[in-house]
């Protein structure tokens, strides 16, 4: 703006049209610099992302799916994760972290919770229990770790374990978001609870530009998405368990 104030000084006090018009430009000049700047600072270089959609057979949106990609990079998905206890329910009812990511079970109810999984990828137990255990749970292999409580038979959740970089789980819409995914190539697999024997399936391959990409990715599961979460039967941990344990790992 230096520049504008000696332009303007030179000019005859006459020159008005003149001194405004000279103004004007260097004002445009300026703001388009700063927008350049700013530009830079919040689109890095390289950095994408993939917005997704996950539906059923039905082309209903699909809650609690996880995509996974395979392929360029890697992303800090190791950071604590949380399974909290609500209203006598695990929440979320799908939870994916990465092979070697720590999770606490804290409990939110004021009534005591007894959680445990028997699934070859993590068995591990938390006797009965108010608030949060001291020590997370560490879940170093991968697999579908499905979680009971001893108390409470309807309770059921899953913890998804992959050892790949860049992960997801689809919200209520079915609309998931991997931000900062590099561009280039992925091998894409999905999972849901609903799947036959709770086993991911391959999606094929993805190419990822450097603008982002949305796609929309179906799966057909055992029976209609729900639309809302709804409690499972008695039984149903013994049927989840069941099916993980003939799982073969992500």
């Amino acid at each position: 703006m230096a520049g504008l104030s000696a332009t303007l000084r030179e000019l005859p006090k006459h020159s008005r049209p003149r001194r405004r018009a000279v103004e004007v430009i260097a004002m445009k000049r300026h703001f388009s610099a700063l927008a350049l700047l700013l530009s830079c600072i919040a689109l890095p270089v390289g950095a994408s992302g993939l917005a997704a959609e996950l539906v059923d057979g039905q082309g209903q949106p699909l809650a609690n799916a996880v995509l996974s990609l395979k392929g360029v990079g890697a992303s800090a998905h190791n950071e604590p994760a949380i399974m909290d206890q609500r209203d006598k329910q695990f929440m979320p009812t799908v939870l994916a972290v990465r092979s070697g990511t720590a999770v606490k079970f804290p409990n939110s109810d004021n009534i005591r919770h007894h959680v445990y999984s028997f699934s070859p990828a993590k068995r591990f137990e938390l006797r009965l229990y108010k608030g949060t255990p001291s020590e997370p749970v560490l879940f170093d292999k991968p697999g579908v770790v499905v979680l009971g409580c001893n108390i409470h038979d309807w309770m059921v959740g899953y913890i998804y374990v992959t050892d790949d970089p860049w992960f997801a789980v689809s919200d209520a819409q079915g609309r998931l978001v991997i931000d900062n995914l590099p561009a280039g190539d992925y091998q894409v697999s999905l999972w849901h609870p609903q799947l036959a024997e709770m086993l991911p399936q391959a999606a094929g391959s993805l190419q990822v530009p450097e603008k982002g990409l949305s796609q929309r990715f179906p799966l057909a599961v055992a029976g209609a998405a729900p639309t809302e979460p709804t409690s499972p039967k008695p039984d149903a941990f013994g049927e989840a368990f069941r099916k993980a344990t003939r799982e073969v790992q992500p």
